[in-house]
C-alpha cells in the first residue's frame, strides 16, 4: 500500500487582546516573526493533545490580519497531517470541538483572549 500522504487544513481565529499593527501584518518583520513563534508555541500543544495527534505534522502561521475591531488580530494558519489507513482520520468537526474545549470555549489561548465565535477549522 502507498505510504502516508500529507493533507492540509486551515485554522483561523481572532485574538482580542493583541492589537493589530502594520508591522504585524508584514511577513518577515521582527514583530511578525516573534508573534508567529509565540502562536506556534500555543498552537502545537493543542494538536498534540487532540484526536489527530499521531498524524499531526505541524501548523504554520501564514498571516495576521486586522479584526473587525482594530484592537483585534486575526490569525490564519495552514496545518498538516499524515493520512493513511493506519492513522487517525481527520474529522473537522471533532477537531473543532476538541480545540474549543482546550481553549475554554474559544476564550483563551495561553495569555491571549479569543473572540468566542472566531475559531474555524477547514479541512
Amino acid at each position: 500500500s502507498p505510504g502516508p500522504k500529507i493533507e492540509q487544513f486551515t485554522l483561523n481565529f481572532t485574538i482580542t487582546n493583541l492589537r493589530f499593527t502594520t508591522d504585524l501584518g508584514t511577513p518577515n518583520s521582527a514583530r511578525f516573526n516573534s508573534t508567529k513563534k509565540i502562536m506556534q508555541h500555543y498552537i502545537d500543544p493543542l494538536f498534540k493533545s487532540s484526536s489527530i495527534s499521531s498524524a499531526y505534522t505541524g501548523c504554520k502561521v501564514m498571516r495576521f490580519r486586522s479584526g473587525r475591531d482594530r484592537d483585534n488580530t486575526g490569525v490564519d494558519a495552514v496545518c498538516s497531517y499524515r493520512t493513511n489507513d493506519s492513522l487517525a482520520t481527520f474529522d473537522r468537526e471533532k477537531v473543532h470541538q476538541e480545540l474549543s474545549t482546550m481553549t475554554n470555549g474559544v476564550t483563551k489561548l495561553g495569555h491571549y483572549s479569543l473572540e468566542r465565535n472566531s475559531l474555524y477549522v477547514n479541512g
